[in-house]
């Protein structure tokens, strides 16, 4: 793990981890803040809790979702992480 190339490589992927957990619910809070926002525009009611309320209730939904299969993800990772642990401490 002395090499740059190696602790790159290891930044690398926990990025990507954490992009792909938090994903899920970052795409599903945009698409009910965009459908909330659209409908906002249409009927001109400007009620802030309007738009806050109904993409917290996304995030919750679609993390009860997708919990399944971030929990794999981040499993998989960390049992990555704790056989690769001789390289880290060279």
């Amino acid at each position: 793990m002395n090499e740059p190339r190696d602790i790159i490589s290891l930044a690398q992927d926990a990025i990507k981890m954490v992009l792909m957990l938090s994903s899920p619910m970052l795409i599903f809070g945009l698409l009910v803040g965009l459908a909330v926002s659209i409908f906002q525009a249409t009927t001109q009611i400007q009620e802030a809790t309007l738009a806050f309320v109904p993409k917290i209730i996304a995030v919750m939904i679609s993390f009860l979702i997708f919990s399944p299969w971030l929990l794999s993800l981040i499993l998989d990772f960390t049992n990555k992480l704790f056989e690769n642990m001789n390289t880290f401490i060279k």
